[in-house]
């Protein structure tokens, strides 16, 4: 069992580098469909957003809708300035970096003020929202493809904060979250490897 998960595991971090890199620009791609796909076509968003919710979790209470809002708001902005043309040179680092910071959060069951983590979120959001954003098509084909990666985007940050919800409940659950946390900051710091 054990080898089992540990070669998985170095399959997914030989891999996820390439997989991670989903912004190599979808120009010709447009609507609900292709903008709903699209978050899920790079480790790096899925991984961050799971994380998000995951984080929120361990806060509970009002934090378990604010800490995902604030990804979802800050990465609707984003996408706009995406969309506009704004030229930002860091994008891919910032993503990466979100996934490595993230990933140690709840590897060492970090928990800063709700404020704190709500900023932090909202922050690396605005890396995500303008990848995004920047590959959006034009006209109502663009509003489509935002509608459906925004819906994506809400979807994974609910699975999230419903795994770790789930895993939370016992001591071996809350043990595979820091594990998994950890898996994602290593991840994370493949795919900063990658774009540095």
């Amino acid at each position: 069992m054990k080898r089992a998960a540990v070669t998985t595991f170095v399959t997914f971090l030989v891999f996820a580098p390439a997989a991670a890199l989903a912004h190599s620009g979808h120009d010709s791609a447009g609507g609900l469909v292709h903008g709903f796909v699209h978050p899920v076509t790079g480790i790096d968003h899925v991984l961050a957003m799971i994380a998000v919710g995951v984080l929120a979790a361990q806060y509970g209470s009002r934090a378990l809708w604010l800490v995902p809002m604030s990804f979802l708001v800050a990465m609707a902005t984003a996408g706009a300035i995406g969309m506009a043309g704004i030229p930002v040179q860091i994008v891919e680092a910032g993503i990466g970096l979100s996934v490595v910071v993230l990933g140690l959060m709840i590897a060492f069951q970090l928990k800063p003020p709700t404020l704190v983590a709500i900023v932090v979120v909202g922050l690396f959001a605005l890396f995500h929202g303008y990848a995004h954003g920047s590959e959006m098509p034009k006209g109502l084909a663009g509003l489509s493809f935002a509608a459906g990666f925004l819906i994506a985007t809400a979807l994974l940050l609910g699975a999230g904060v419903g795994l770790g919800r789930l895993l939370q409940r016992r001591a071996l659950g809350r043990r595979l979250i820091q594990a998994g946390g950890g898996a994602m900051a290593l991840v994370g710091i493949a795919v900063l490897a990658s774009v540095l």
